[in-house]
Protein backbone atom coordinates (compact mmCIF):
# COMPACT_ATOMS: atom_id res chain seq x y z
CA UNK A 1 0.00 0.00 0.00
CA UNK A 2 1.31 3.31 -0.77
CA UNK A 3 2.19 6.44 1.99
CA UNK A 4 -0.64 8.67 2.62
CA UNK A 5 -0.52 12.01 3.98
CA UNK A 6 -4.18 13.08 5.55
CA UNK A 7 -5.13 16.43 5.17
CA UNK A 8 -7.11 17.10 8.49
CA UNK A 9 -8.87 20.48 10.16
CA UNK A 10 -11.12 22.31 11.82
CA UNK A 11 -14.56 22.63 9.41
CA UNK A 12 -14.43 24.89 6.76
CA UNK A 13 -10.89 25.63 7.10
CA UNK A 14 -10.06 25.12 3.07
CA UNK A 15 -9.37 20.84 3.44
CA UNK A 16 -11.45 20.18 0.14
CA UNK A 17 -10.70 23.11 -1.75
CA UNK A 18 -6.89 22.28 -1.08
CA UNK A 19 -7.94 18.69 -2.19
CA UNK A 20 -9.72 19.34 -5.17
CA UNK A 21 -6.72 21.73 -6.41
CA UNK A 22 -4.76 18.59 -5.53
CA UNK A 23 -6.32 16.17 -7.50
CA UNK A 24 -9.08 15.07 -9.92
CA UNK A 25 -11.26 13.90 -7.00
CA UNK A 26 -13.67 16.39 -6.21
CA UNK A 27 -14.80 16.21 -3.06
CA UNK A 28 -17.52 18.41 -2.11
CA UNK A 29 -17.01 21.86 -0.82
CA UNK A 30 -20.24 23.68 1.43
CA UNK A 31 -20.54 26.14 3.88
CA UNK A 32 -21.22 23.70 6.38
CA UNK A 33 -19.71 21.38 8.79
CA UNK A 34 -19.50 17.51 7.52
CA UNK A 35 -19.68 18.27 4.28
CA UNK A 36 -16.64 15.77 3.99
CA UNK A 37 -17.96 12.46 5.64
CA UNK A 38 -16.61 9.75 3.46
CA UNK A 39 -12.32 10.10 3.05
CA UNK A 40 -11.30 11.41 -0.45
CA UNK A 41 -8.18 9.18 -1.61
CA UNK A 42 -6.25 11.31 -4.36
CA UNK A 43 -3.19 9.91 -6.15
CA UNK A 44 -1.26 12.51 -7.07
CA UNK A 45 1.87 13.75 -9.30
CA UNK A 46 5.20 14.74 -7.39
CA UNK A 47 6.12 17.61 -9.53
CA UNK A 48 10.32 17.04 -10.06
CA UNK A 49 12.22 19.27 -12.65
CA UNK A 50 14.79 16.88 -12.66
CA UNK A 51 12.73 14.42 -15.06
CA UNK A 52 11.58 16.85 -17.37
CA UNK A 53 14.92 17.67 -18.06
CA UNK A 54 16.08 13.55 -18.15
CA UNK A 55 12.93 13.49 -21.13
CA UNK A 56 14.75 16.54 -22.85
CA UNK A 57 17.62 14.47 -23.22
CA UNK A 58 16.62 11.05 -23.87
CA UNK A 59 13.40 12.06 -25.31
CA UNK A 60 11.52 8.87 -24.32
CA UNK A 61 8.56 7.51 -26.05
CA UNK A 62 7.05 7.60 -22.30
CA UNK A 63 7.57 10.10 -19.19
CA UNK A 64 6.34 8.60 -15.45
CA UNK A 65 6.43 10.84 -12.63
CA UNK A 66 6.43 9.72 -9.33
CA UNK A 67 2.89 9.66 -7.09
CA UNK A 68 1.73 9.81 -3.13
CA UNK A 69 -1.68 9.39 -1.87
CA UNK A 70 -3.51 12.36 -0.40
CA UNK A 71 -6.23 11.45 2.36
CA UNK A 72 -9.21 14.48 2.60
CA UNK A 73 -10.16 13.49 6.18
CA UNK A 74 -13.99 15.27 7.31
CA UNK A 75 -13.50 18.17 9.62
CA UNK A 76 -12.96 17.37 12.96
CA UNK A 77 -14.41 19.03 16.11
CA UNK A 78 -14.20 19.58 19.73
CA UNK A 79 -15.01 16.19 21.33
CA UNK A 80 -14.14 14.25 18.60
CA UNK A 81 -12.42 11.83 21.29
CA UNK A 82 -15.07 11.15 22.72
CA UNK A 83 -16.96 10.46 19.26
CA UNK A 84 -18.61 14.16 18.42
CA UNK A 85 -19.42 14.68 14.90
CA UNK A 86 -17.95 11.24 14.05
CA UNK A 87 -15.33 11.99 15.76
CA UNK A 88 -14.19 7.87 16.01
CA UNK A 89 -14.52 6.99 12.32
CA UNK A 90 -12.90 10.52 11.49
CA UNK A 91 -9.57 9.70 14.00
CA UNK A 92 -9.75 6.49 12.44
CA UNK A 93 -8.93 7.61 9.25
CA UNK A 94 -6.21 9.62 10.74
CA UNK A 95 -4.62 6.88 12.33
CA UNK A 96 -4.47 4.92 9.07
CA UNK A 97 -2.17 7.68 7.42
CA UNK A 98 0.90 8.01 7.37
CA UNK A 99 1.76 11.80 7.60
CA UNK A 100 -0.97 14.61 8.49
CA UNK A 101 -1.04 18.15 6.78
CA UNK A 102 -2.97 19.78 9.00
CA UNK A 103 -5.06 22.88 7.53
CA UNK A 104 -5.32 25.86 9.85
CA UNK A 105 -8.19 28.72 8.83
CA UNK A 106 -5.69 32.22 8.38
CA UNK A 107 -7.80 34.58 6.33
CA UNK A 108 -11.07 36.40 7.31
CA UNK A 109 -14.52 36.18 4.78
CA UNK A 110 -17.46 37.08 6.54
CA UNK A 111 -19.55 34.60 4.04
CA UNK A 112 -17.67 31.67 5.31
CA UNK A 113 -18.73 30.85 9.00
CA UNK A 114 -16.44 29.53 11.13
CA UNK A 115 -17.14 26.63 14.20
CA UNK A 116 -15.92 29.13 16.76
CA UNK A 117 -17.22 32.49 15.66
CA UNK A 118 -13.60 34.11 15.00
CA UNK A 119 -10.58 33.78 13.30
CA UNK A 120 -7.95 32.45 15.65
CA UNK A 121 -5.31 29.31 13.85
CA UNK A 122 -3.52 28.97 17.18
CA UNK A 123 -6.80 28.19 19.02
CA UNK A 124 -8.35 26.09 16.11
CA UNK A 125 -4.74 24.29 16.09
CA UNK A 126 -5.01 23.32 19.92
CA UNK A 127 -8.34 21.96 19.69
CA UNK A 128 -6.98 19.76 16.74
CA UNK A 129 -4.23 18.66 19.20
CA UNK A 130 -6.05 17.96 22.15
CA UNK A 131 -8.67 15.96 20.50
CA UNK A 132 -5.50 13.69 19.08
CA UNK A 133 -3.79 13.49 22.11
CA UNK A 134 -7.03 12.64 24.22
CA UNK A 135 -7.05 9.77 22.17
CA UNK A 136 -3.37 8.44 22.39
CA UNK A 137 -3.65 9.00 25.71
CA UNK A 138 -6.69 6.68 25.92
CA UNK A 139 -4.24 4.52 23.72
CA UNK A 140 -1.66 4.63 25.99
CA UNK A 141 -3.07 4.23 28.98
CA UNK A 142 -5.06 0.89 27.56
CA UNK A 143 -1.71 -0.36 26.78
CA UNK A 144 0.39 0.48 30.67
CA UNK A 145 -3.07 -1.70 31.76
CA UNK A 146 -2.13 -4.88 29.95
CA UNK A 147 2.00 -4.32 30.57
CA UNK A 148 2.21 -3.32 33.97
CA UNK A 149 2.04 -7.04 35.37
CA UNK A 150 4.40 -8.32 32.91
CA UNK A 151 6.98 -5.46 34.18
CA UNK A 152 6.28 -5.96 37.59
CA UNK A 153 7.65 -9.66 36.73
CA UNK A 154 10.24 -8.91 35.25
CA UNK A 155 9.57 -9.14 31.42
CA UNK A 156 12.95 -6.84 30.17
CA UNK A 157 10.94 -6.16 27.31
CA UNK A 158 7.76 -5.25 29.11
CA UNK A 159 9.31 -3.42 31.70
CA UNK A 160 10.89 -1.54 28.34
CA UNK A 161 7.87 -0.82 26.98
CA UNK A 162 6.42 0.56 30.39
CA UNK A 163 8.64 2.85 31.05
CA UNK A 164 8.11 4.10 27.63
CA UNK A 165 4.54 4.52 27.54
CA UNK A 166 5.31 6.09 30.39
CA UNK A 167 7.20 8.64 29.27
CA UNK A 168 4.37 8.78 26.67
CA UNK A 169 1.57 9.40 29.15
CA UNK A 170 3.67 12.35 30.84
CA UNK A 171 3.90 14.03 27.51
CA UNK A 172 0.13 13.98 26.87
CA UNK A 173 -0.90 14.64 30.19
CA UNK A 174 1.17 17.87 29.88
CA UNK A 175 -0.61 18.84 26.29
CA UNK A 176 2.37 17.62 24.64
CA UNK A 177 2.34 15.50 21.29
CA UNK A 178 3.57 11.77 21.55
CA UNK A 179 6.65 13.07 18.53
CA UNK A 180 8.37 15.18 21.40
CA UNK A 181 9.45 12.24 23.29
CA UNK A 182 12.86 11.30 21.77
CA UNK A 183 13.11 7.00 20.98
CA UNK A 184 15.74 5.23 19.67
CA UNK A 185 15.77 2.65 16.85
CA UNK A 186 14.78 -0.42 19.73
CA UNK A 187 12.21 1.65 21.59
CA UNK A 188 10.16 2.35 18.42
CA UNK A 189 10.12 -1.28 17.25
CA UNK A 190 8.22 -2.34 20.65
CA UNK A 191 5.53 0.82 20.54
CA UNK A 192 5.61 0.31 16.40
CA UNK A 193 2.23 -1.35 16.89
CA UNK A 194 0.59 1.85 18.82
CA UNK A 195 0.03 4.02 15.90
CA UNK A 196 0.04 7.14 18.06
CA UNK A 197 -2.19 9.98 16.03
CA UNK A 198 0.17 12.60 17.66
CA UNK A 199 3.42 10.65 16.82
CA UNK A 200 2.73 11.29 12.86
CA UNK A 201 4.95 13.74 10.75
CA UNK A 202 3.04 16.69 10.59
CA UNK A 203 3.35 20.16 8.04
CA UNK A 204 1.05 22.86 9.59
CA UNK A 205 -0.50 24.60 6.53
CA UNK A 206 -1.46 28.41 6.91
CA UNK A 207 -4.44 28.96 3.97
CA UNK A 208 -4.97 32.53 3.64
CA UNK A 209 -6.36 35.24 1.11
CA UNK A 210 -4.67 36.06 -2.06
CA UNK A 211 -2.91 39.18 -0.81
CA UNK A 212 -1.34 37.00 1.96
CA UNK A 213 0.20 34.61 -0.23
CA UNK A 214 3.77 36.15 -0.51
CA UNK A 215 4.27 37.15 2.76
CA UNK A 216 1.69 35.94 4.86
CA UNK A 217 -0.29 37.78 7.87
CA UNK A 218 -0.59 38.26 11.46
CA UNK A 219 -2.12 34.74 11.85
CA UNK A 220 0.27 32.75 10.08
CA UNK A 221 2.81 34.46 11.83
CA UNK A 222 0.76 33.94 15.20
CA UNK A 223 1.36 29.68 13.77
CA UNK A 224 5.00 30.17 13.53
CA UNK A 225 5.23 31.21 17.16
CA UNK A 226 3.13 27.96 18.39
CA UNK A 227 4.53 25.93 16.87
CA UNK A 228 8.38 27.07 17.02
CA UNK A 229 9.41 24.21 19.72
CA UNK A 230 7.58 21.85 17.62
CA UNK A 231 10.24 21.44 14.88
CA UNK A 232 7.30 20.81 12.49
CA UNK A 233 7.33 22.69 8.60
CA UNK A 234 5.15 25.38 8.03
CA UNK A 235 3.39 26.38 4.49
CA UNK A 236 1.25 29.22 3.33
CA UNK A 237 -1.05 28.65 0.45
CA UNK A 238 -4.15 30.65 -0.57
CA UNK A 239 -6.19 27.62 -1.52
CA UNK A 240 -8.61 30.15 -3.36
CA UNK A 241 -6.19 31.33 -5.51
CA UNK A 242 -5.16 27.74 -5.99
CA UNK A 243 -8.57 27.18 -7.15
CA UNK A 244 -8.46 29.81 -9.65
CA UNK A 245 -5.08 28.27 -11.07
CA UNK A 246 -6.48 24.83 -11.46
CA UNK A 247 -8.86 26.41 -13.90
CA UNK A 248 -6.63 27.74 -16.16
CA UNK A 249 -5.91 25.33 -18.86
CA UNK A 250 -2.32 25.81 -20.43
CA UNK A 251 1.02 26.13 -18.71
CA UNK A 252 1.78 29.61 -19.73
CA UNK A 253 -1.29 31.08 -18.20
CA UNK A 254 -0.83 29.15 -15.00
CA UNK A 255 2.72 30.55 -15.27
CA UNK A 256 1.53 34.32 -16.17
CA UNK A 257 -0.96 34.13 -13.22
CA UNK A 258 1.66 33.14 -10.70
CA UNK A 259 3.98 35.82 -11.42
CA UNK A 260 1.09 38.50 -11.34
CA UNK A 261 0.66 37.10 -7.76
CA UNK A 262 4.49 37.69 -7.14
CA UNK A 263 4.97 33.83 -6.73
CA UNK A 264 7.53 31.78 -8.50
CA UNK A 265 5.51 28.01 -8.14
CA UNK A 266 2.23 27.37 -7.26
CA UNK A 267 1.38 26.19 -3.59
CA UNK A 268 0.18 23.09 -4.69
CA UNK A 269 3.72 22.47 -5.88
CA UNK A 270 5.06 23.39 -2.69
CA UNK A 271 2.73 21.68 -1.08
CA UNK A 272 3.36 17.74 -2.88
CA UNK A 273 7.22 18.12 -2.46
CA UNK A 274 7.02 19.04 1.13
CA UNK A 275 4.21 15.99 1.96
CA UNK A 276 6.75 13.86 0.19
CA UNK A 277 9.41 15.21 2.18
CA UNK A 278 6.88 14.69 5.43
CA UNK A 279 6.60 10.96 3.92
CA UNK A 280 10.63 10.71 4.34
CA UNK A 281 10.82 10.37 0.44
CA UNK A 282 13.02 10.24 -2.27
CA UNK A 283 13.49 9.88 -5.62
CA UNK A 284 15.97 7.84 -8.22
CA UNK A 285 15.34 7.64 -12.13
CA UNK A 286 15.69 5.06 -14.90
CA UNK A 287 15.89 6.45 -18.38
CA UNK A 288 16.13 5.80 -21.88
CA UNK A 289 14.54 5.48 -25.25
CA UNK A 290 12.05 3.69 -24.05
CA UNK A 291 10.61 5.20 -20.59
CA UNK A 292 12.36 8.37 -18.17
CA UNK A 293 10.38 7.06 -14.89
CA UNK A 294 10.79 8.65 -11.15
CA UNK A 295 10.39 5.85 -8.47
CA UNK A 296 9.46 6.45 -4.97
CA UNK A 297 11.62 4.96 -2.30
CA UNK A 298 11.92 5.86 1.55
CA UNK A 299 15.84 7.57 2.61
CA UNK A 300 18.07 4.57 3.59
CA UNK A 301 16.63 2.12 1.13
CA UNK A 302 19.98 -0.06 0.28
CA UNK A 303 20.22 -0.94 -3.69
CA UNK A 304 18.56 -4.55 -3.61
CA UNK A 305 15.35 -2.69 -1.89
CA UNK A 306 15.12 -0.38 -4.33
CA UNK A 307 15.66 -2.35 -7.49
CA UNK A 308 12.91 -4.49 -5.78
CA UNK A 309 10.62 -1.20 -6.02
CA UNK A 310 10.46 -1.96 -9.75
CA UNK A 311 9.99 -5.80 -9.82
CA UNK A 312 10.61 -8.01 -7.15
CA UNK A 313 12.88 -10.42 -9.07
CA UNK A 314 15.63 -7.16 -9.51
CA UNK A 315 15.88 -7.50 -5.84
CA UNK A 316 15.80 -11.49 -5.30
CA UNK A 317 18.43 -12.02 -8.30
CA UNK A 318 20.47 -8.58 -7.67
CA UNK A 319 23.93 -8.57 -8.53
CA UNK A 320 24.63 -5.10 -9.29
CA UNK A 321 23.91 -1.39 -9.27
CA UNK A 322 25.22 1.12 -12.03
CA UNK A 323 24.81 4.47 -10.70
CA UNK A 324 24.99 7.64 -12.58
CA UNK A 325 24.71 10.67 -10.20
CA UNK A 326 21.93 13.46 -11.63
CA UNK A 327 24.32 16.18 -12.23
CA UNK A 328 27.06 14.10 -14.23
CA UNK A 329 24.10 12.70 -16.55
CA UNK A 330 22.65 15.66 -16.83
CA UNK A 331 26.29 18.17 -17.78
CA UNK A 332 27.84 14.73 -19.73
CA UNK A 333 24.54 14.44 -21.76
CA UNK A 334 23.92 10.52 -21.95
CA UNK A 335 24.59 7.19 -20.79
CA UNK A 336 27.74 6.73 -23.21
CA UNK A 337 29.72 9.90 -22.60
CA UNK A 338 28.93 9.57 -18.32
CA UNK A 339 30.52 6.02 -19.53
CA UNK A 340 33.40 7.37 -21.33
CA UNK A 341 34.21 9.37 -18.90
CA UNK A 342 34.12 6.90 -15.54
CA UNK A 343 31.19 8.60 -14.12
CA UNK A 344 29.48 5.34 -13.52
CA UNK A 345 29.60 3.76 -10.00
CA UNK A 346 29.27 0.19 -9.94
CA UNK A 347 27.61 -0.61 -6.66
CA UNK A 348 26.72 -3.24 -4.67
CA UNK A 349 24.14 -4.68 -1.77
CA UNK A 350 25.18 -2.33 1.04
CA UNK A 351 24.88 0.98 -1.01
CA UNK A 352 22.32 3.64 -0.21
CA UNK A 353 20.55 4.86 -2.90
CA UNK A 354 20.66 8.79 -3.16
CA UNK A 355 18.06 11.10 -4.26
CA UNK A 356 18.00 11.72 -7.78
CA UNK A 357 20.36 8.74 -8.88
CA UNK A 358 20.06 7.86 -12.10
CA UNK A 359 19.90 3.56 -11.38
CA UNK A 360 20.33 0.62 -14.03
CA UNK A 361 20.17 -2.95 -12.31
CA UNK A 362 21.79 -6.00 -12.58
CA UNK A 363 20.27 -9.08 -12.01
CA UNK A 364 19.88 -13.43 -12.39
CA UNK A 365 17.06 -15.35 -11.48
Amino acid sequence: MALQCGIVGLPNVGKSTLFNCLSNAKAQAANFPFCTIEPNVGVITVPDERLVRLAEIDKPKKVIPTTIEIVDIAGLVKGASKGEGLGNKFLGNIRETDAIIHVLRCFENDNITHVDGSIDPVRDKEIIDTELQLKDLETVESRISKVQKQAVTGDKNAKRLFDILSRYKEALMQGRSARTVTLDKEDRKLTYDLHLLTEKPVLYLCNVDEKSAVNGNEHTRAVAEAIKEEGAQMLIVAAATEADIAELESYEERQMFLEEAGLSESGVSRLIKAAYRLLNLETYFTTGADETRAWTYTKGTKAPQAAGIIHSDFERGFIRAEVIKYADYTSLGSEAACREAGKIGIEGKEYVVEDGDIMHFRFNV
